[in-house]
């Protein structure tokens, strides 16, 4: 609404956006009250066709690539996030259609889509590197270092960052020029000393919570990005060969190593809970997940090429779902009684560290990339 009166979306405090997404939501105000949930659920679709199209380039039949996409559709995490108002469909659509423009070669198309997706939530900007080292190519063995180097620097890599900076920082400048530093301070800066010390999963957030009133604790939020950086820096190498599968793993790298990952349950159903089902409470529980979705609409792309078996797989999954319930008990009781169950929500964070690490393990030993499958059938 504010936005159609000329006035900045950042009046609201609680606006962390892109002006770009309050523009595209103005027909909420315009046409429908509904207009944004049909076109977030819209959204969904359209990542299912974008996966189903991946799926088949990647070599996969069409009906392996049709349960695939199958998995994304009814899978209710999107659709709760998607019907209850989230924009987080339509950053999906854009990092898939930015995967399927480089996998058939398209690589203008890519870059504005790229740009565009970075511009409308900072996250895919560690998927620079994994594009990047694919664009650049296998290192020579019969060349030095230093030629090895300007040898990266080819006219696809340096292509494809001209067109993506050009889109990120264009909007950039035109949206600063109209909005000022609540622009850039809401945007981008404030998550980089964001600190949520209520609904947590990230493993820092027991120690950003006793030293929220040190001094220090703007510097500390910083540190805690630098595990990521390591361990984002060590999987594009590794898995630069495959890029879909490579941005899988930075995802999953990146949400579970995040000094933010939230769950917030929706007082409305709590409350329900509360009164008539206060012993089956995991069970009414309604949470936003839309940090999970990030990595959720990769994983389509993966499963074609995991050698885990049904049961495995069901096994990881249900453990996925023990931990989260294991945190959100005394999420709970924080949230909505008042107890003081900080200690127990870190040790929970922890364990469901732990619980997604072995997961993505998993995953990455049982992957088979394409020219292994290939080897093995010849």
């Amino acid at each position: 609404m504010v936005i159609l009166q000329g006035q900045s979306p950042y009046n609201r405090s609680t606006f962390r956006y892109t002006p770009l997404l309050a523009l595209i939501l103005t027909p909420n105000v315009l046409l429908s009250a509904h207009f944004g949930k049909l076109l977030f659920v819209g959204c969904d679709l359209l990542s299912a066709l974008l996966l189903f199209r991946l799926l088949v380039l990647r070599g996969a039949s069409r009906s392996s690539a049709c349960l695939c996409c199958g998995l994304w559709l009814f899978n209710p995490l999107p659709i709760g996030v998607s019907t209850r108002g989230n924009a987080e469909s339509l950053l999906a659509v854009l990092v898939l259609s930015t995967l399927l423009c480089l996998e058939r070669r398209r690589r203008t198309s890519a870059a504005l889509l790229f740009g565009l997706s970075v511009h409308t939530k900072i996250y895919p900007v560690t998927y620079a590197l994994p594009v990047a080292l694919s664009l650049a190519g296998a290192p020579s063995r019969g060349r030095g270092p230093i030629r090895n180097l300007f040898r990266c620097f080819n006219k696809d890599l340096l292509l494809f960052a001209a067109v993506s900076g050009s889109v990120f920082f264009s909007l950039n400048a035109t949206f600063y020029c109209i909005y000022g530093w609540d622009f850039l301070q809401e945007s981008y800066l404030y998550h980089l000393t964001r600190r949520d010390i209520r609904h947590n999963f990230s493993p820092y957030f027991y120690m950003l919570y006793v030293t929220a009133e040190h001094r220090w604790s703007g510097a500390l939020a910083l540190v805690c990005f630098l595990p990521q950086l390591l361990l984002l820096s060590l999987s594009s190498l590794a898995f630069r060969s495959d890029l879909p599968f490579c941005c899988f793993v930075h995802t999953a790298v990146f949400v579970s190593f995040n000094k933010v990952c939230t769950s917030q349950v929706r007082a409305r159903l709590t409350a329900f809970c509360r009164r008539f089902l206060r012993s089956l409470l995991m069970v009414c529980f309604c949470f936003s997940l839309q940090y999970f979705l990030w990595y959720l609409c990769l994983l389509p792309l993966v499963l074609p090429r995991l050698t885990l078996s049904l049961r495995r797989g069901l096994g990881l999954l249900l453990l996925w779902f023990v931990g989260q319930a294991l945190w959100l008990s005394p999420a709970y009781y924080l949230e909505f009684e008042g107890w003081n169950s900080f200690a127990l929500i870190w040790v929970a964070g922890l364990l469901f560290l732990l619980i997604n690490s072995l997961i993505l393990g998993q995953i990455i030993s049982h992957y088979r990339p394409a020219e292994a499958q290939q080897k093995k059938t010849d």
